[in-house]
């Protein structure tokens, strides 16, 4: 290896493990904005969930998850199983100045790759939030970071069917965030909304969260982390060509999201007479998703239009949800799901190479799979567990009864 190769690789797996680094720190994010999103006497529980949650993804990607989604990209269905522990780095090809041998470590490939599936997983805390049994909802992490998700990964980005009919999701619109919101939908059916939500008459009352300056510091950091997201899914840094790559899909991923923020903002306003902070924080993830299936097309200004849609789609699917009675505390079944489905039908209005036929294809596939394996799994916990916490545990709070202690205890009412 000459010393141009030698310091491209070091480069390359360099800016892998950093991008990585900053997808992990979205899972600080998401604790974050749950927290700051669900009523104070909920908060320590949805705090263990997101760090056991990560831990989970972690644990089951690398014994299984990876190597379900990399194994054999033929062309399939059905992956192969096995387990990533002993895996070398595999620089041979690269060493041999092999054209098609890798540029980045195996080792910091996996890295990137898992703290996406820890990112799907935290799509679901959030939706199921408040009502649901803390070891119901590990149990159900443990199926769909170490296998729901790797099927369906491997389809796609593993070299499965989806891509080979030509279905285009540079960095998870689909293969990530509606994967978690598809599950999430499957929970928040099975589970029911919480108590006092909605009233008999069809009235919806709104259950405020208890710290939005937490939820918005969770969103900045989500936007901080989605650079990494985004930025590193360019795989690669070390010439000229990748390194434009990499700044246009920054510039491009920075502009989705303030106009995300923006059309929410005024469609709010214009609709409830109030500037929604909530909506505000929506509209920016929901630019974030929506451009994450193509931030490198477009320009910034076609980022921008297209992530200001996704501003206005959330605003409208969040109220929509509601009215069908689907209780999401924090909108994540819109953010991710329904704003995903857009981000991943704009692509072809930027990318000569993407249809709207693959990319249909692609939206059903992931969905189904992901929804009905989803079901079945949340079913069976239902019946062998239980997933939702008892009716007086839901009024006191789900702090003491599943973690005998509460986030804030000075602040609660002593007998």
């Amino acid at each position: 290896m000459n010393e141009v190769t030698d310091l491209s690789y070091a480069l390359d797996t360099f800016y892998f493990l950093i991008c990585g680094v900053l997808v992990m720190w979205m899972a600080a994010g998401f604790s974050m904005l749950e927290a700051g999103m669900v009523r104070s006497k909920n908060t320590a529980e949805i705090l263990t969930k997101n760090i056991a949650l990560f831990a989970i993804a972690c644990t089951m990607y690398l014994l299984v998850g990876y190597y379900i989604m990399y194994s054999s990209g033929e062309g399939g269905f059905l992956p192969s199983l096995g387990v990533l522990l002993g895996a070398e780095n595999g620089v041979d090809a690269v060493l041999n100045g092999g054209e098609d041998g890798n540029y980045y470590s195996n080792r910091s490939d996996f890295f990137f790759q898992v703290v996406f599936v820890a990112t799907a997983m935290s799509i679901v805390s959030g939706a199921v939030a408040e009502r649901m049994k803390l070891w119901a909802f590990l149990a159900f992490a443990v199926v769909m970071t170490g296998f729901i998700y790797p099927v369906s990964g491997y389809w796609t980005w593993g070299g499965g069917w989806l891509d080979a009919v030509g279905f285009s999701d540079y960095a998870g619109s689909g293969i990530v965030h509606m994967a978690g919101a598809a599950a999430a939908l499957a929970g928040v059916l099975i589970l029911g909304p919480r108590k006092g939500k909605y009233g008999k008459d069809g009235a919806i009352h709104a259950i405020p969260g208890a710290n939005m300056p937490l939820a918005t510091l969770g969103t900045f950091i989500l936007w901080m982390g989605w650079f990494g997201f985004n930025g590193g899914s360019e795989l690669k840094l070390s010439d000229v060509a990748s390194a434009n790559n990499v700044a246009q899909v920054f510039v491009n991923t920075n502009a989705a999201a303030a106009a995300g923020v923006l059309a929410a903002l005024v469609l709010a306003k214009l609709w409830f007479r109030k500037a929604d902070l909530t909506m505000a924080l929506n509209g920016a993830l929901a630019g974030l998703v929506t451009i994450t299936a193509d931030p490198l097309s477009p320009t910034a200004l076609g980022s921008a239009i297209i992530g200001a849609i996704g501003g206005l789609i959330v605003v409208v699917s969040i109220v929509t949800l509601d009215k069908l009675k689907l209780d999401d505390p924090v909108g994540a079944i819109s953010v991710h799901g329904v704003v995903g489905i857009w981000g991943l039908l704009a692509v072809p209005l930027s990318s000569e190479s993407a249809t709207f036929g693959a990319q249909l294809i692609g939206i059903v596939g992931i969905f189904a799979w992901v929804f009905l394996a989803s079901l079945v799994v949340w079913l069976v916990i239902k019946a062998i567990m239980g997933i939702r916490v008892s009716e007086e545990e839901e009024y006191e709070g789900v702090d003491i009864a599943e973690c005998g202690l509460e986030a804030y205890p000075e602040f609660s009412v002593k007998k």
